[in-house]
């Protein structure tokens, strides 16, 4: 421990708060929270640590403290620094993890329709549905069986729906806003779960179907009340109440952290969620975080109640969240809460030894690739190869790697802007300033490293413009190839070659870098030079302007499609049919 942390550990304050942990770049890497801030901070720096703590306890080289109030601000403050900052260390939820929810919308002639999000607009919300094509059939039957609106505003005539009566006519008269009432009434009615009054009112029109010889509409029937059987009574139900509620359970070990979480709704479970992380802090402080994290989603409806285990904090999850927290002590909400904790252990046991040669391949290798260029354990690499064709249709390309797996939504691609020829030392310069003045000017994080798929040429290059033009301290290799064109070492900035052992997993990291890079360059260098070499031929038949290639190119997009397209494709596009005849024999 360096001699500024601890004389900052004598500092602290015995009150609570908020600490962010800090790495040897100044990067914020986890955000805490403690009752206690002397206390819970000086306990990082304390007795031997094992697993993800002992890797964060490696990187910090400076904290510092926000003190609040209470307890409750702490935690309200820890999950705002946590969407600000998104440390590495810190539980992250993954994006799109909301669910659909069905709407009963509040207007004059009211709709039933899916929504991703819930707003504060005065109609009615049922959910969260597992996945939308259930609740696009829910809504189908709903339809069918109590309609509401389907047009979409006024019209001269009665819309297609009300002749199969799937609509009340409100495109074309005014409908009663009682008869609006009794629907939603029963709406509402089936989508709490009680479907049986429905069964039974389906049962008795289809029997009266088949008594009046109407074979096609009891067949309708039937086959609506079948769907009931199969989609809304599908899951059995496990309590003996309405009440939509939440169960968050957990199983803590060697440093990390199972979580299930079931939803209860219409008293069935219709949806079981699982989360497994590395746990640094204390496990019940890092749930009732989740959980937090978990309801502020905008997308998250709460239910009515939540149950979790007698060892999170209810009160402030509570106070928090404005709705019950609460930990069952027999009956049937006892036993989910318990076959939940069940889950998460057995999640948790089969995941080990997974785990364990999971982190061998992806953040080991990510260690041994740092180590062997004699630098700080970091976590992001990335790397850039550039691409062209006899010097022409130059482009560059950008892979990164987040402990040792490619992060695809990170990859960046580049058309060069100031090169029209082949030149490595011009190409890196300008896609180097081009993709960290970028992240500087929206203040992202940058890589802990950067490897040119190239030697010392492109070394050089990158480092003089982030360092001279750029004022950045970013590491700087080279992935170095051997004479059958694969991947051999690494380059160090001063020109020594490291070698890697090619069966060790920091030699496959970097082997997958470096194709991975070569991969997403040749290909987007061929797109560019396909459309490039389309835009060139279309250029020089006769009538076609820039308007019309325009056209071509974003309707069709390859010669290929333009050949094989009819006359008629080309009249839709407002081409006159002689310039079309006259492309088709052109190409």
């Amino acid at each position: 421990m360096n001699a500024k942390l601890e004389n900052k550990l004598k500092l602290l304050p015995d009150l609570p708060g908020c600490y962010l942990m800090k790495d040897i770049s100044q990067k914020i890497i986890y955000v805490g929270k403690a009752k206690n801030l002397k206390n819970r901070v000086r306990s990082y720096f304390n007795g031997q640590k094992t697993g993800k703590t002992a890797l964060l306890v490696a990187e910090i080289v400076d904290f510092e403290t926000i003190v609040t109030e209470t307890d409750k601000e702490a935690f309200l403050l820890e999950v705002t620094l946590i969407q600000k900052y998104k440390p590495y260390y810190n539980i992250k939820l993954k994006a799109g993890s909301g669910y659909p929810y069905i709407k009963i919308t509040k207007e004059k002639d009211p709709q039933i329709k899916i929504v991703n999000a819930i707003k504060q607009d005065g109609g009615y919300y049922f959910g969260p549905y597992p996945n939308v094509y259930a609740a696009q059939e829910t809504v189908n039957f709903i339809q069918k069986v109590y309609p509401l609106r389907r047009c979409h505003g006024p019209q001269k005539r009665p819309c297609l729906y009300y002749h199969m009566d799937q609509c009340l006519g409100a495109c074309f008269k005014e409908v009663d806003q009682a008869e609006y009432a009794e629907q939603i009434k029963k709406i509402k009615s089936f989508l709490n779960g009680n479907v049986q009054t429905v069964k039974k009112e389906l049962t008795q029109k289809m029997e009266a179907a088949a008594e009046n010889l109407e074979f096609e509409r009891a067949a309708e029937i039937r086959d609506q009340i079948k769907y009931i059987e199969i989609t809304v009574e599908k899951q059995q139900i496990i309590s003996n109440d309405q009440t939509p509620r939440d169960i968050f359970a957990f199983y803590h070990d060697k440093g990390w952290l199972s979580l299930q979480i079931f939803f209860i709704r219409q008293s069935r479970l219709i949806k079981r969620e699982k989360r497994l992380f590395p746990c640094i802090a204390d496990p019940e402080s890092e749930v009732v975080t989740f959980i937090l994290q978990f309801y502020n989603q905008k997308n998250r409806m709460l239910p009515k109640e939540i149950l979790v285990p007698a060892s999170l904090e209810k009160d402030i999850l509570s106070d928090i969240l404005q709705i019950p927290v609460r930990t069952p002590q027999r009956g049937q909400k006892k036993a989910l809460l318990d076959l939940a904790t069940k889950n998460a252990k057995i999640i948790l046991e089969d995941k080990f030894r997974l785990l364990a040669l999971d982190e061998r391949k992806t953040i080991g290798a990510m260690q041994e690739v740092m180590t062997a260029l004699d630098l700080p354990m970091g976590h992001r690499i990335e790397a850039f190869d550039h691409s062209h064709l006899q010097g022409v249709d130059l482009v560059s390309a950008m892979v990164s790697f987040l402990d040792g797996r490619p992060s695809k939504s990170d990859y960046r691609k580049y058309k060069l802007k100031n090169v029209d020829h082949a030149d490595e030392t011009a190409s890196t310069r300008e896609v180097i300033y081009r993709r960290y003045r970028r992240l500087l000017n929206e203040k992202q994080a940058l890589p802990d490293l950067i490897l040119m798929d190239g030697a010392q040429i492109q070394i050089n290059a990158a480092r003089d413009v982030l360092e001279n033009q750029l004022g950045l301290q970013i590491p700087v290799a080279g992935m170095v190839k051997n004479d059958q064109h694969k991947t051999a070492d690494l380059m160090k900035p001063d020109g020594t070659k490291v070698q890697l052992d090619p069966k060790s997993e920091g030699f496959y990291l970097l082997q997958r870098i470096q194709d991975e890079v070569h991969r997403y360059a040749i290909t987007y260098h061929r797109q560019v030079h396909s459309k490039n070499s389309l835009t060139s031929r279309l250029e020089q038949i006769p009538g076609v302007g820039p308007k019309t290639r325009i056209k071509l190119l974003k309707e069709f997009g390859s010669l290929a499609k333009i050949k094989a397209a009819p006359l008629s494709e080309f009249k839709k596009l407002g081409i006159s049919e002689k310039v079309a005849q006259t492309i088709k024999l052109s190409l």
